[in-house]
Order: structure tokens, then sequence, then C-alpha cells
């Protein structure tokens, strides 16, 4: 097992170091200290050849400002919030309008544009990269001074990534992470995701509006719904579809699905020509499936073309928007109280 560390680019003088972690079956993980950015997982077939299986870059010139959240964490919150706007214990905050006049995934200085303090920590069974962010009161126009921790994990003998999310604040705040890593379990983007097969088990999707915000009303997936991932849905049949939320979207998927974590649930995505399979165990109460329906363009992915639907994100977290909907589950972190998270990412 080991842990190595690269230099991968400067910005505004600060040095930005990748860190690549390896288990003692060869799969790995490489990231970075700037907006924790996982640049690559390289995970086995099904006849144990290793490929990567994260979009991602190999230098730090192509991130750039890094449009489309390639890998990174993502907050103070990640998806939208309406307007921009929302009240806490009768005090209005009004935060940046960066998405067509919502704010959406913390701000163009969020979490994922800045340089986190990276520690290397070895254990008998583990390899952790941890990183840590201080937000002070006021950043992107949040309230609180917010001390945010993120943990990278790799076992020595499970080909698996935990990411662990802890945070307090000393004034009352909201807080929503994520991790907006893009799959795509093929082994180095060989095909785009269109034939992989998803399972997410959950009962309800949050309805969008022209806004991409969510309306408020949970749809029930039935069976005979688009929506419904709970026994296996192959992407192409979304993809492809006239539903009005599918093409509200531009043509996928980039919807919220209420998890019952009473029951911790288990995501699945599959790609059967490779043999590949992911499974998702998360505390959070939701997750967001976006099927990549706006990376494409003139610009390459370690050597492939960039088009839509070349990968999915998974991204677990709380409900979008929930501020304003007091039915979702609340995303109103106390003073002095500890954000607590966590997510496994599980290869087979």
């Amino acid at each position: 097992m080991a842990i190595t560390e690269k230099a991968f680019g400067q910005i505004n003088g600060q040095d930005i170091t990748r860190y690549t972690l390896m288990n003692d079956k060869g799969f790995q993980v490489s990231c970075l200290d700037y907006g924790c950015i996982i640049t690559e997982i390289l995970a086995p077939d099904r006849d144990g050849l290793l490929e990567n299986v994260v979009l991602g870059f190999d230098t730090w010139e192509e991130y750039g400002s890094n449009p489309h959240y390639f890998g990174a964490v993502v907050g103070r919150f990640a998806g939208r919030i309406q307007e921009g706007a929302f009240t806490i214990e009768g005090t209005d905050y009004q935060l940046a309008r960066n998405s067509n006049g919502q704010h959406l995934h913390g701000g163009p200085g969020g979490f994922h544009s800045v340089v986190w303090k990276a520690e290397a920590i070895e254990t008998e069974n583990e390899s952790i990269i941890e990183f840590t962010h201080f937000s002070p009161d006021g950043e992107e126009g949040f309230p609180g001074n917010l001390t945010m921790t993120v943990r990278y994990i790799v076992k020595h003998d499970e080909n698996q990534l935990a990411i662990s999310y802890f945070a307090e604040s000393d004034k009352t705040t909201l807080l929503n992470v994520t991790n907006h890593s893009y799959f795509n379990l093929s082994g180095d983007f060989k095909r785009t995701i269109v034939d992989h097969q998803l399972t997410i088990p959950s009962n309800h999707y949050a309805e969008l509006n022209e806004d991409m915000l969510p309306t408020g009303k949970l749809v029930p997936a039935d069976e005979d719904s688009l929506f419904d991932f709970r026994k296996g849905r192959v992407m192409r049949e979304g993809l492809v579809s006239e539903h009005p939320q599918i093409e509200l979207v531009g043509g996928g998927y980039d919807h919220p699905f209420r998890l019952d974590i009473e029951v911790q649930p288990v995501i699945e995505l599959k790609d059967v020509e490779s043999g590949r399979s992911l499974q998702v165990e998360t505390t959070e109460p939701a997750v967001v499936l976006y099927t990549a329906n706006h990376i494409g363009g003139p610009y390459s992915l370690k050597g492939v073309n960039a088009e839509n639907h070349l990968g999915l994100c998974l991204e677990t977290q709380g409900m979008p928007d929930s501020v304003h909907h007091p039915h979702f589950p609340s995303a109103i972190l106390k003073a002095q109280e500890t954000f607590e998270s966590r997510t496994v990412y599980r290869f087979t």
C-alpha cells in the first residue's frame, strides 16, 4: 500500500499537489488538493485489467475553471438555491446567482475552487488523504466561520473509496456537500454510459421547473416510469425519451431521487461489456443523477473527445433548494453542532 505525491501545477502562487493512493490489489485513486478533485480511479474489469473509470484531465492547465466540476467537492451548498436567497433565524442572506439567476454549487468561490490543506495518513488497514478548509463568515454570502474536513479513504484489501465529511460552524448556516465525479465503467472512456445499467432504491424523484429547481413535488417512481430505477434500468431508455422532465434538462437526467436511509440504500451502476460494477452506499437522504447532458465541446478528456453522456454523476447529498421546501430534509447546520456524512464507492 502506498501514498505518493507529485507536483501538479500552481494557482495564485500556491502549489497544487496530486496524491495517489494505491492498495495491495493495484486499485488506485488520484486526487488534488485543489477542490479535492478526484482526477482518476483505476479499477479492474472482469479480467483484472485496471483502467480509469472517472472523467478528468491529465494536466492542471486543462482543468482551467472546471465549469463542469469534474471530480470536485462542491459546497457550501451542492445544487441550486432559488435566486440565491434564503432566511435563517430571521436573517436574510444573498448568495451569488451564478446559474441563470440561481445559486449553484456554492458559487464561483465555492469548495471546488480553493486549495485545501492536505495531510497523508497511513493506518494498519487504510490510506487516507485528509483535506481541511476554513471558510470564513460571509464567504460566498454564507453565514458562519465554517471548518470543513473531507477524508478520502482507501482500504488496503478492498477496491473501494470512502469519502467522509465533517464540519462545524460558529453560526447557524446551510451546508450540503457532495463529490461531483463522473463515472464511466467502460474503462478509459471507450464508450459512453448509454448502455450502463443503473439501480437506485428510490420511490420518489423531485420534479423540476424551467429554472432547474425542485417544484416541491415528489413524484412517485411508478413501474412504468422512466424514473423508476428500483429494479435497474438501462440508461439509453431515458436518454432518448421525449418525457418533458428529460427534455427540460437537455436530454437526460439531472434529478434528485429521495433515498430511504433507514434501509441503508445501495445504488448500483453496471457496465455489462467490461464486467465492472459500482455500488454506492451513503448516509445522505438523496442522490442527484446527472447524465452529463451538457459536457460536450471542443476539448478532450485524457485523449477522448468530450461528448454528452460520456459519464454520469451520482451526487449523494441533501435535496437541492431544501431551505425553501420544509418537507425536504433540512440542510441547516446549527451553530456549534457537528455535520457528518459518509459515502462509500465499492468497485467489483
